[in-house]
Protein backbone atom coordinates (compact mmCIF):
# COMPACT_ATOMS: atom_id res chain seq x y z
CA UNK A 1 0.00 0.00 0.00
CA UNK A 2 2.88 2.37 0.71
CA UNK A 3 4.07 1.81 -2.85
CA UNK A 4 0.61 2.82 -4.11
CA UNK A 5 0.61 5.90 -1.85
CA UNK A 6 3.97 6.93 -3.27
CA UNK A 7 2.64 6.39 -6.78
CA UNK A 8 -0.31 8.71 -6.14
CA UNK A 9 1.94 11.37 -4.59
CA UNK A 10 4.28 11.12 -7.57
CA UNK A 11 1.38 11.56 -9.97
CA UNK A 12 0.18 14.60 -8.02
CA UNK A 13 3.67 16.12 -8.13
CA UNK A 14 3.94 15.44 -11.85
CA UNK A 15 0.52 16.97 -12.51
CA UNK A 16 1.44 20.12 -10.61
CA UNK A 17 4.85 20.34 -12.27
CA UNK A 18 3.33 20.05 -15.72
CA UNK A 19 0.79 22.83 -15.21
CA UNK A 20 3.43 24.98 -13.52
CA UNK A 21 5.74 24.67 -16.53
CA UNK A 22 2.87 25.50 -18.86
CA UNK A 23 1.86 28.47 -16.73
CA UNK A 24 5.32 30.07 -16.74
CA UNK A 25 5.40 29.47 -20.50
CA UNK A 26 2.32 31.69 -20.64
CA UNK A 27 -0.05 29.03 -21.96
CA UNK A 28 -3.76 30.01 -21.98
CA UNK A 29 -5.16 29.76 -18.46
CA UNK A 30 -8.54 28.17 -19.19
CA UNK A 31 -7.27 24.86 -20.66
CA UNK A 32 -4.53 24.84 -18.03
CA UNK A 33 -7.02 24.87 -15.17
CA UNK A 34 -9.11 22.27 -16.99
CA UNK A 35 -6.08 20.01 -17.34
CA UNK A 36 -5.26 20.29 -13.65
CA UNK A 37 -8.74 19.44 -12.37
CA UNK A 38 -8.95 16.47 -14.76
CA UNK A 39 -5.61 15.24 -13.40
CA UNK A 40 -6.90 15.43 -9.83
CA UNK A 41 -10.13 13.73 -10.91
CA UNK A 42 -8.15 10.79 -12.27
CA UNK A 43 -6.03 10.40 -9.14
CA UNK A 44 -9.10 10.47 -6.89
CA UNK A 45 -10.95 8.03 -9.14
CA UNK A 46 -8.08 5.55 -8.93
CA UNK A 47 -7.92 5.84 -5.13
CA UNK A 48 -11.69 5.31 -5.00
CA UNK A 49 -11.40 2.15 -7.11
CA UNK A 50 -8.86 0.75 -4.64
CA UNK A 51 -11.35 0.85 -1.79
CA UNK A 52 -14.90 1.03 -3.12
CA UNK A 53 -16.20 -1.84 -5.28
CA UNK A 54 -18.01 -1.17 -8.54
CA UNK A 55 -21.17 -2.66 -7.01
CA UNK A 56 -21.35 -0.03 -4.27
CA UNK A 57 -24.26 2.34 -3.75
CA UNK A 58 -21.97 5.34 -3.23
CA UNK A 59 -20.66 8.09 -5.46
CA UNK A 60 -17.96 10.77 -5.28
CA UNK A 61 -18.65 14.38 -6.27
CA UNK A 62 -16.55 17.52 -6.53
CA UNK A 63 -18.19 20.58 -4.99
CA UNK A 64 -17.24 24.22 -4.48
CA UNK A 65 -14.57 25.59 -6.78
CA UNK A 66 -13.46 22.06 -7.58
CA UNK A 67 -17.02 21.27 -8.62
CA UNK A 68 -16.97 24.25 -10.99
CA UNK A 69 -13.69 22.98 -12.44
CA UNK A 70 -12.03 26.10 -11.02
CA UNK A 71 -9.12 24.32 -9.39
CA UNK A 72 -5.75 25.98 -8.89
CA UNK A 73 -2.52 24.33 -7.69
CA UNK A 74 -3.18 24.80 -3.96
CA UNK A 75 -6.94 25.28 -3.90
CA UNK A 76 -9.09 23.32 -1.47
CA UNK A 77 -10.30 19.99 -2.81
CA UNK A 78 -13.94 19.96 -1.69
CA UNK A 79 -15.49 16.50 -1.87
CA UNK A 80 -18.98 15.14 -1.30
CA UNK A 81 -19.60 11.42 -0.89
CA UNK A 82 -23.24 10.38 -1.21
CA UNK A 83 -24.23 6.85 -0.27
CA UNK A 84 -27.50 4.95 -0.19
CA UNK A 85 -25.81 2.27 1.90
CA UNK A 86 -23.71 4.29 4.33
CA UNK A 87 -23.87 1.83 7.24
CA UNK A 88 -22.42 -0.98 5.12
CA UNK A 89 -19.90 1.05 3.13
CA UNK A 90 -18.66 3.39 5.85
CA UNK A 91 -15.30 1.63 6.26
CA UNK A 92 -14.63 1.65 2.51
CA UNK A 93 -15.36 5.38 2.29
CA UNK A 94 -13.18 6.12 5.31
CA UNK A 95 -10.29 4.19 3.77
CA UNK A 96 -10.68 6.19 0.57
CA UNK A 97 -10.64 9.50 2.47
CA UNK A 98 -7.61 8.40 4.52
CA UNK A 99 -5.60 7.85 1.35
CA UNK A 100 -6.73 11.21 -0.06
CA UNK A 101 -5.63 12.98 3.12
CA UNK A 102 -2.26 11.23 2.82
CA UNK A 103 -1.62 13.21 -0.38
CA UNK A 104 -1.31 16.33 1.82
CA UNK A 105 -3.98 18.15 -0.16
CA UNK A 106 -6.23 20.74 1.45
CA UNK A 107 -9.35 18.57 1.57
CA UNK A 108 -12.83 19.53 2.68
CA UNK A 109 -15.31 16.68 2.74
CA UNK A 110 -18.79 15.61 3.73
CA UNK A 111 -20.37 12.16 3.66
CA UNK A 112 -24.17 12.00 3.48
CA UNK A 113 -27.08 9.92 2.32
CA UNK A 114 -29.54 11.58 -0.13
CA UNK A 115 -31.99 12.49 2.65
CA UNK A 116 -29.21 14.25 4.58
CA UNK A 117 -28.28 16.17 1.40
CA UNK A 118 -31.83 17.47 1.27
CA UNK A 119 -31.95 18.28 4.98
CA UNK A 120 -28.65 20.18 4.98
CA UNK A 121 -29.48 22.07 1.78
CA UNK A 122 -32.78 23.26 3.27
CA UNK A 123 -30.99 24.39 6.42
CA UNK A 124 -27.93 26.12 4.94
CA UNK A 125 -27.66 28.33 1.85
CA UNK A 126 -23.96 27.54 1.44
CA UNK A 127 -24.72 23.82 1.34
CA UNK A 128 -27.58 24.42 -1.12
CA UNK A 129 -25.23 26.37 -3.39
CA UNK A 130 -22.58 23.69 -3.10
CA UNK A 131 -25.08 20.99 -4.01
CA UNK A 132 -26.05 22.94 -7.12
CA UNK A 133 -22.39 22.98 -8.18
CA UNK A 134 -21.74 19.28 -7.60
CA UNK A 135 -19.90 17.45 -10.36
CA UNK A 136 -19.83 13.66 -10.58
CA UNK A 137 -16.34 12.14 -10.45
CA UNK A 138 -16.81 8.40 -9.96
CA UNK A 139 -18.88 5.69 -8.32
CA UNK A 140 -22.51 4.75 -8.78
CA UNK A 141 -23.91 7.07 -11.44
CA UNK A 142 -27.51 6.37 -10.41
CA UNK A 143 -26.90 8.32 -7.20
CA UNK A 144 -27.05 11.56 -9.22
CA UNK A 145 -30.69 10.95 -10.09
CA UNK A 146 -31.47 10.10 -6.48
CA UNK A 147 -29.94 13.41 -5.35
CA UNK A 148 -31.92 15.35 -7.94
CA UNK A 149 -35.14 13.79 -6.68
CA UNK A 150 -34.20 14.49 -3.06
CA UNK A 151 -33.52 18.16 -3.83
CA UNK A 152 -36.34 18.74 -6.30
CA UNK A 153 -39.00 19.83 -3.82
CA UNK A 154 -36.94 22.19 -1.67
CA UNK A 155 -39.12 25.22 -1.04
CA UNK A 156 -37.06 27.06 1.54
CA UNK A 157 -34.90 28.67 -1.17
CA UNK A 158 -37.32 29.96 -3.80
CA UNK A 159 -35.74 32.31 -6.33
CA UNK A 160 -36.54 35.51 -4.47
CA UNK A 161 -35.20 34.23 -1.14
CA UNK A 162 -32.10 32.83 -2.79
CA UNK A 163 -31.36 36.09 -4.58
CA UNK A 164 -31.87 38.21 -1.46
CA UNK A 165 -29.66 35.91 0.64
CA UNK A 166 -26.86 36.01 -1.94
CA UNK A 167 -27.17 39.78 -2.18
CA UNK A 168 -26.77 40.11 1.60
CA UNK A 169 -23.75 37.80 1.51
CA UNK A 170 -22.20 40.00 -1.13
CA UNK A 171 -22.92 43.25 0.71
CA UNK A 172 -21.24 41.90 3.85
CA UNK A 173 -18.21 40.72 1.88
CA UNK A 174 -17.86 44.02 0.01
CA UNK A 175 -18.08 45.94 3.28
CA UNK A 176 -15.23 43.84 4.67
CA UNK A 177 -13.10 45.05 1.74
CA UNK A 178 -14.13 48.71 2.07
CA UNK A 179 -16.67 48.53 -0.81
CA UNK A 180 -13.90 49.40 -3.25
CA UNK A 181 -12.40 47.75 -6.32
CA UNK A 182 -9.32 49.95 -5.85
CA UNK A 183 -7.69 48.27 -2.86
CA UNK A 184 -3.92 48.66 -3.12
CA UNK A 185 -3.39 44.98 -2.27
CA UNK A 186 -6.67 43.40 -3.45
CA UNK A 187 -7.91 39.94 -2.65
CA UNK A 188 -8.39 38.39 -6.09
CA UNK A 189 -11.06 36.05 -4.78
CA UNK A 190 -13.14 38.14 -2.38
CA UNK A 191 -12.63 41.88 -3.07
CA UNK A 192 -15.32 43.81 -4.98
CA UNK A 193 -14.92 43.06 -8.69
CA UNK A 194 -13.03 39.83 -7.99
CA UNK A 195 -13.83 36.15 -8.55
CA UNK A 196 -16.50 35.84 -5.87
CA UNK A 197 -18.55 38.51 -7.64
CA UNK A 198 -18.48 36.34 -10.76
CA UNK A 199 -19.45 33.29 -8.71
CA UNK A 200 -22.39 35.20 -7.26
CA UNK A 201 -23.59 36.23 -10.71
CA UNK A 202 -23.46 32.63 -11.92
CA UNK A 203 -25.04 31.16 -8.78
CA UNK A 204 -28.04 33.42 -9.25
CA UNK A 205 -28.21 32.66 -12.98
CA UNK A 206 -28.09 28.92 -12.30
CA UNK A 207 -30.90 29.21 -9.78
CA UNK A 208 -33.17 31.45 -11.85
CA UNK A 209 -32.28 30.63 -15.47
CA UNK A 210 -30.90 27.10 -15.12
CA UNK A 211 -27.49 27.81 -16.65
CA UNK A 212 -24.10 29.39 -15.93
CA UNK A 213 -22.98 29.32 -19.56
CA UNK A 214 -22.24 32.94 -20.60
CA UNK A 215 -23.12 32.27 -24.23
CA UNK A 216 -26.51 30.85 -23.29
CA UNK A 217 -27.12 33.81 -20.98
CA UNK A 218 -26.51 36.12 -23.94
CA UNK A 219 -28.94 34.12 -26.09
CA UNK A 220 -31.52 34.35 -23.30
CA UNK A 221 -30.91 38.14 -23.14
CA UNK A 222 -29.95 37.94 -19.47
CA UNK A 223 -26.62 39.64 -20.24
CA UNK A 224 -25.34 41.47 -23.29
CA UNK A 225 -22.51 40.34 -25.55
CA UNK A 226 -20.35 43.08 -24.03
CA UNK A 227 -21.12 41.84 -20.51
CA UNK A 228 -20.29 38.27 -21.54
CA UNK A 229 -16.91 39.47 -22.81
CA UNK A 230 -16.25 41.38 -19.58
CA UNK A 231 -17.10 38.31 -17.50
CA UNK A 232 -15.00 35.83 -19.45
CA UNK A 233 -11.98 38.10 -19.87
CA UNK A 234 -12.14 39.21 -16.25
CA UNK A 235 -12.49 35.64 -14.99
CA UNK A 236 -9.53 34.45 -17.07
CA UNK A 237 -7.37 37.35 -15.92
CA UNK A 238 -8.20 36.71 -12.26
CA UNK A 239 -7.61 32.98 -12.71
CA UNK A 240 -4.23 33.80 -14.22
CA UNK A 241 -3.29 36.07 -11.30
CA UNK A 242 -4.52 33.64 -8.65
CA UNK A 243 -2.74 30.72 -10.33
CA UNK A 244 0.50 32.70 -10.20
CA UNK A 245 0.00 33.58 -6.55
CA UNK A 246 -0.36 29.89 -5.68
CA UNK A 247 2.81 28.98 -7.54
CA UNK A 248 4.86 31.85 -6.12
CA UNK A 249 3.85 31.08 -2.53
CA UNK A 250 3.48 27.29 -2.67
CA UNK A 251 0.15 27.58 -0.88
CA UNK A 252 -3.41 28.84 -1.25
CA UNK A 253 -2.91 32.60 -1.56
CA UNK A 254 -5.44 35.18 -2.75
CA UNK A 255 -3.95 38.49 -1.65
CA UNK A 256 -2.14 40.37 -4.40
CA UNK A 257 0.49 42.08 -2.26
CA UNK A 258 2.99 44.61 -3.57
CA UNK A 259 5.79 42.04 -3.81
CA UNK A 260 3.66 39.64 -5.88
CA UNK A 261 2.46 42.50 -8.05
CA UNK A 262 6.10 43.26 -8.91
CA UNK A 263 6.95 39.63 -9.61
CA UNK A 264 3.94 38.88 -11.82
CA UNK A 265 4.27 42.17 -13.66
CA UNK A 266 7.96 41.54 -14.38
CA UNK A 267 7.53 37.92 -15.45
CA UNK A 268 4.87 38.59 -18.05
CA UNK A 269 5.53 42.09 -19.23
CA UNK A 270 5.88 42.62 -22.97
CA UNK A 271 7.20 46.10 -22.29
CA UNK A 272 10.93 46.67 -22.78
CA UNK A 273 11.14 49.14 -19.91
CA UNK A 274 13.34 48.25 -16.96
CA UNK A 275 11.31 50.52 -14.67
CA UNK A 276 9.70 48.02 -12.28
CA UNK A 277 7.37 50.67 -10.87
CA UNK A 278 6.03 51.43 -14.33
CA UNK A 279 5.45 47.71 -14.98
CA UNK A 280 3.53 47.34 -11.73
CA UNK A 281 1.40 50.39 -12.50
CA UNK A 282 0.47 48.97 -15.92
CA UNK A 283 -0.27 45.57 -14.39
CA UNK A 284 -2.53 47.01 -11.68
CA UNK A 285 -4.29 49.31 -14.13
CA UNK A 286 -5.24 46.16 -16.02
CA UNK A 287 -6.45 44.56 -12.79
CA UNK A 288 -8.63 47.56 -11.90
CA UNK A 289 -10.13 47.71 -15.41
CA UNK A 290 -11.26 44.10 -15.08
CA UNK A 291 -12.55 44.64 -11.52
CA UNK A 292 -14.64 47.65 -12.57
CA UNK A 293 -16.07 45.76 -15.57
CA UNK A 294 -17.02 42.77 -13.39
CA UNK A 295 -18.67 45.09 -10.88
CA UNK A 296 -20.64 46.69 -13.68
CA UNK A 297 -22.03 43.32 -14.78
CA UNK A 298 -22.66 42.35 -11.17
Amino acid sequence: MNKQHNSFRLRLDETRQLVEERYWSNDPIEPLIHQYHLGIDKILSDIWDLHVPSTSLSALYAVGGYGRGELLPYSDIDLLVVSENLSEEKDQIENFLRDVFDLNLEVGHSVRDPKACRKEAKKDLTVATSMDERRFITGNEHISKTIEIALSDIEIWPNKNFFEAKLEEQKARHKHYDDSEYNLEPNVKASPGALRDIHTILWVCQKIYGTTNPNRLVNMEVITEQEREWLVRGRNFLWWVRFGLHLLTGRKEDRLTFSYQRELAARFSTNDTSDSQSLVEQFMQGYYRHAIAISEVN
